[in-house]
């Protein structure tokens, strides 16, 4: 609702003059920051293999200076133990994720850090445990979380980088680090997440800790996995959600899922008094006019979360494009340059 100053000027002098408290009007702050970004960790390896990246105009550009332009903020990077030289499921060693957090931060962007605890990917399919951690038992284990995130917070800030934020794992509906990890042990689990919670502050006071799973618009899965972190003790600081429409089983259209995703922001957010935060999202990279239309309607959801505590959206990998990658929801064409659907982040 619009309210003129003359409305209040009116409001006010009644109040004055009958002793009724004037209405009071909440709103979250137009200078509050809202992340908007992505997960570009590919980057390095697709600039080693020569691939070029173009601007709107056509001319050839930094991959930062093209998402700087279409309103990126925010750049999120995966870690991961021991890698595998792999262009596409390797790198993003320790050494690889301090240049690229050093190299965000020159172009002005905030940080956001996501360990894995994996060689490798991690996420719903499988969360497999870093090799040089295998046979350890779980005292041993919790050291190995609680050093290795210690080690790479380290190593971040002394080069200068406090990241926003950090994920301790990544898409962990069934838990992590299996089976140690799994949430057919939750008490493990907690204690688990709590060596990353506790490495990360213990470098990075004021970094965020974000617990994260996928399918960001089911709300019985997240009040499933959520209630059982509270009752056994699990510490973070944000609820992070994936949101791909694409992988939704009978559910492509972004609008059949979009309204769920909102309420489920909300319900976090009341729920567990956590900040919440899109932290994966992507659409078909062919269907363009539709990803930008559902990229719009996500942040839309995020900024509606009562009292700011929405923080932000980011896209997983939109530089990626197909041709590089074989990965169909990036937001990069053919001719090597952005769609129109990165354009919702301006």
């Amino acid at each position: 609702m619009k309210t003129s100053g003359s409305f209040l000027t009116i409001l006010l002098s009644i109040a004055l003059l009958t002793g009724v408290s004037a209405p009071t009007y909440s709103k979250v702050s137009k200078d509050k920051f809202f992340a908007k970004g992505g997960d570009i960790s590919w980057l390095p390896q697709m600039e080693a293999s020569g691939y070029t990246f173009y601007n709107d105009n056509g001319d050839k550009q930094d991959c930062f200076q093209i998402l700087k332009d279409h309103g990126f903020n925010t750049i999120r990077l995966r870690t991961w133990v021991n890698p595998s030289d792999n262009r596409a499921s390797g790198h993003c060693s320790k050494e690889e994720t301090v240049a690229m957090a050093v190299r965000a931060q020159k172009w002005g962007m905030k940080v956001m850090i996501d360990f894995h605890y994996s060689d490798s990917w991690a996420d719903p399919g499988k969360q497999k445990k870093p090799a040089a951690w295998e046979g350890h038992d779980f005292a041993q284990l919790q050291k190995d979380v609680y050093d290795y995130t210690f080690e790479v917070m380290k190593a971040l800030k002394d080069n200068g980088i406090y990241p926003d934020w950090v994920q301790v794992g990544n898409e962990t509906p069934g838990g992590m680090i299996y089976p140690e990890g799994s949430v057919a042990n939750w008490p493990q689990l907690a204690q688990l997440i709590n060596q990353g919670y506790d490495a990360i502050k213990a470098v990075s006071p004021t970094s965020k800790v974000i617990l994260h799973i996928d399918r960001g618009n089911d709300n019985k899965r997240f009040r499933t996995w959520f209630d059982n972190a509270r009752s056994h003790g699990a510490k973070y600081d944000v609820i992070g959600l994936s949101y791909y429409p694409y992988w939704l089983d009978g559910h492509p259209d972004y609008t059949l899922s979009i309204d769920d995703l909102g309420k489920n922001l909300n319900d976090m957010a009341s729920r567990y008094g956590k900040e919440v935060m899109v932290v994966e999202v992507g659409g078909e990279d062919t269907k363009v006019q539709n990803t930008y239309d559902m990229l719009l309607a996500v942040q839309e959801k995020v900024k509606a979360v009562p009292n700011g505590k929405g923080l932000g959206v980011l896209y997983w990998e939109p530089q990626g494009a197909r041709s590089w990658s074989r990965y169909a929801l990036s937001a990069w064409g053919e001719d090597g340059r952005p769609t129109k659907a990165l354009d919702a982040f301006k």
